[in-house]
């Protein structure tokens, strides 16, 4: 690219560690008490190692969470003794934290709702899901995992005989926000994967990729997606 080579850190834009746990949950359908730790630990490693692949930052809280995964699967995989009857579930060491965050989460989304007049006074202020008024009732927000995996789905669509190279020459980030941006001007909103033209390359695809992403942490767009088609709208703001 024209640029330097584009970095995006994902506590930047979106969620950490744990919402990406929450996400592998939801998308197995498991219960949070009986994770498949061995499954969810495959597939948390495979979400880091594509983060690289995508030269996208992680904070260092996501190696944390992969080594507590690896840890506690390790522990999982020891053969049973009649000592470890009475010993508590090593994957409580993942659950207990995972549910108190899932607390703070439900409280801080109901709090963010709301505008502080005084001390004790909440009033009803801006609503970050009022992009979907009017709407489709199906329509529900998403995060960044959602998203992410949408662009596997794109990305597997396109020839695996190119391979990335974020160094080609190519279109900026920039100049592709500018491009996405005209489209937006045009209508208000825009599916997914219509902002992937089907003849591009894979270096291009990544970088409208990357400009999504950038324009979602500048709160250019919100994200939904249909319930039952699974098909994500960006909404401009």
């Amino acid at each position: 690219m024209p640029d330097d080579i584009y970095k995006v850190q994902v506590t930047d834009i979106f969620e950490g560690p744990m919402d990406l746990l929450v996400h592998l949950i939801k998308k197995n359908e498991v219960d949070i008490y009986d994770i498949p730790i061995a499954l969810i630990t495959k597939q948390y490693l495979e979400y880091i190692q594509w983060f690289k692949s995508m030269n996208i930052e992680l904070a260092g809280d996501f190696v944390v969470m992969a080594a507590t995964l690896t840890q506690v699967k390790s522990k999982m995989l020891l053969p049973a003794t009649e000592d470890d009857e009475d010993q508590e579930d090593p994957r409580q060491e993942i659950t207990r934290p995972l549910m108190e965050y899932l607390q703070l989460k439900s409280a801080a989304d109901d709090l963010a709702g709301r505008t502080l007049l005084g001390k004790d006074t909440f009033t009803k202020g801006h609503n970050d899901e009022d992009y979907l008024i009017g709407q489709d009732e199906d329509m529900i927000k998403i995060g960044l995992f959602e998203l992410i995996d949408a662009f596997q789905k794109i990305l597997k669509n396109i020839s695996s005989d190119h391979l990335i190279d974020l160094t080609a020459d190519s279109i900026s980030v920039k100049d592709r926000i500018s491009e996405i941006v005209d489209i937006f001007e045009k209508q208000n909103s825009v599916t997914f994967n219509e902002l992937f033209s089907l003849k591009a390359d894979k270096s291009d695809v990544i970088v409208t990729f990357l400009a999504i992403l950038e324009m979602v942490k500048l709160n250019l767009v919100q994200m939904a997606q249909h319930v039952q088609t699974g098909i994500i709208r960006l909404f401009y703001i």
